[in-house]
């Protein structure tokens, strides 16, 4: 069964004859450095000819340490985001980590993200669909791309067609992550549209013992095989200097890399479809 593309707004369709990017940094760190970047993103996006979804964390709900640093907060942060995406003239992002977050964010926000953690949390998704927004469900590390069914019954259940999934990696061992891009063809297969996500899927889940490692330098090959497998779109955390990051800088792709990369993929997915 072939998926059906979906319309984020009027010109950003996921699933159409070009690849989705969803892009921006792990979390909010300031105003002044989502504004900023946001608006490298969009002139980026301009000369690279890709359409994106901004993407950034109002609370970083799953640090591995009480003492990490985890975002503004709900309210605060999603208008924020609203703010920047408005001026930027894109679509925004978040993820929710509870029923009652979800209702707080769709006021803001376009997509409404559930983390892979809790994806099969019954009543977040739930919650999430009946907003109407957009929702994105990331698959958790601990499931079978056919275990999708029945999270997206659980959409459709709550009267919502409007979602798609996020493909991060499955757990292998400890402290490890392995991309497996057969789930891409399967989730698709099975008829829903799915994205990959080439930086959470080269994290090491608490191997620098306070915080999550990764192999940030691997994202681009994961990426550039995903969408030789066929995905709809690919998730890549960026920011100017991924070494002083608050959340997740092993993972994230250097902002003056993401060019090269993004013509890379818009060209592989060109050639694919």
């Amino acid at each position: 069964m072939k998926p059906k593309p979906l319309a984020i707004t009027r010109s950003c369709i996921l699933g159409g004859p070009k690849p989705l990017f969803i892009l921006g940094p792990c979390v909010i760190e300031s105003e002044a450095f989502l504004r900023r970047i946001a608006r490298k993103l969009k002139r980026i996006a301009a000369d690279t000819g890709i359409q994106f979804v901004l993407k950034a964390s109002y609370d970083k709900a799953n640090r591995t340490s009480i003492k990490s640093f985890r975002g503004p907060g709900l309210e605060a942060g999603c208008a924020l985001l609203a703010d920047v995406g408005k001026e930027i003239g894109v679509p925004v992002t978040t993820d929710v980590h509870s029923p009652a977050e979800a209702e707080t964010a769709a006021q803001f926000i376009d997509i409404l993200q559930i983390p892979a953690f809790l994806c099969r949390q019954t009543d977040l998704v739930i919650a999430a669909a009946r907003t109407g927004r957009v929702v994105n469900v990331k698959k958790g590390q601990f499931l079978a791309p056919w275990d999708l069914a029945n999270i997206a019954e659980k959409i459709r259940a709550a009267g919502n067609e409007r979602y798609f999934f996020t493909e991060r990696g499955v757990s292998f061992g400890y402290n490890n992550l392995i991309a497996d891009m057969r789930s891409l063809y399967w989730i698709r297969e099975a008829g829903h549209l799915v994205i990959f996500d080439a930086t959470h899927s080269v994290q090491r889940p608490g191997a620098a013992g306070s915080s999550t490692g990764g192999d940030g330098h691997l994202a681009p090959v994961l990426a550039r095989a995903a969408v030789a497998a066929g995905c709809d779109g690919v998730f890549i955390e960026t920011h100017e200097n991924p070494a002083v990051a608050l959340s997740d800088g092993p993972n994230q792709i250097p902002l003056a890399k993401l060019p090269a990369l993004l013509r890379i993929l818009r060209t592989l997915h060109e050639a694919v479809r």
